[in-house]
């Protein structure tokens, strides 16, 4: 019996716009582009972020595999400052808490399926062999725990990476909880690609301009959300640099256009090598 053909599905993303960050739909004079989201200038946080989850409890985030997001998108610079991508997560400490209209919900181990970048000096050493800043695929899959567990495990792992003898076995135990997979990418973000995750039950394949970039063999658990953004966040959790979070400054505005996005539920025809 055939399956049946994926199938294009409505989206309803959500602007949220913190600081100098600002999420602006497309005009009639470009109508390449469906959104914008830029930061100006600044030296506090600032993000520019579009969602379809944010008023949701998590057992009802939309996504479950098999999905497929795709997009063309392009950063202002080739290395923005801050952080930048697009695709799948759970929202695991709730970033949107207490903002307008968000739901408030209780921290949860991380979930992604996305197209990463972080500037320096992000440093986020998920896998022990891929840099911890750039711009990557990546999956995270994580075993869940308790809020009344998490939580001071998060505490006590932020106190003990402060200590450089501890570091290298707390990063080693915190990955006892976690699998993920992540690939770096040598390629230029400030020009116009077309992106494709394909989320399917026993992987997940990134694609740019039709080209397989990764296939990873955990996909991260459903359901997750769609999230799209850029900030001027960094965080550092390695070995060397222990772990620490903070604010990159922006001296000059930038941003990340989008356009042709589309989502679909159901079986896709697998690409050559998938």
């Amino acid at each position: 019996m055939s399956r049946p053909a994926a199938v294009d599905v409505p989206l309803h993303l959500t602007p949220l716009e913190l600081g100098t960050g600002r999420a602006d739909s497309a005009t009639a004079s470009n109508e390449k582009i469906q959104w914008r989201l830029s930061l100006s200038a600044s030296r506090r946080y600032a993000d520019a972020q579009l969602d379809d989850h944010r008023e949701l409890a998590r057992r009802a985030l939309p996504w479950s595999p098999p999905v497929r997001l795709s997009l063309s998108a392009r950063s202002s610079t080739p290395r923005p400052a801050g952080t930048f991508g697009f695709g799948f997560w759970n929202d695991p400490f709730s970033f949107g808490f207490g903002a307008r209209g968000a739901a408030r919900r209780l921290p949860q181990t991380p979930q992604t399926a996305w197209f990463f970048y972080a500037s320096p000096p992000s440093d986020i050493r998920l896998h022990h062999e891929v840099s911890g800043e750039g711009w990557k695929t990546a999956t995270l899959r994580s075993r869940p725990l308790h809020p009344a567990l998490l939580l001071p495990g998060v505490a006590g792992a932020f106190l003990g990476m402060q200590l450089p003898p501890l570091r290298r076995g707390l990063m080693a135990l915190m990955r006892r909880f976690y699998h993920a997979e992540e690939t770096r990418l040598h390629f230029d973000p400030s020009q116009w690609h077309s992106y494709v995750i394909d989320w399917r039950l026993d992987r997940v394949v990134f694609l740019m301009d039709g080209e397989i970039l990764a296939v990873s063999a955990e996909p991260p658990k459903a359901p997750l959300g769609l999230v799209i953004w850029m900030d001027n966040q960094f965080a550092v959790a390695s070995p060397e640099n222990g772990m620490r979070f903070g604010v990159v400054p922006i001296s000059e505005p930038q941003w990340l256009e989008v356009a042709n996005l589309h989502i679909a539920r159901g079986e896709t025809r697998p690409a050559k090598g998938a």
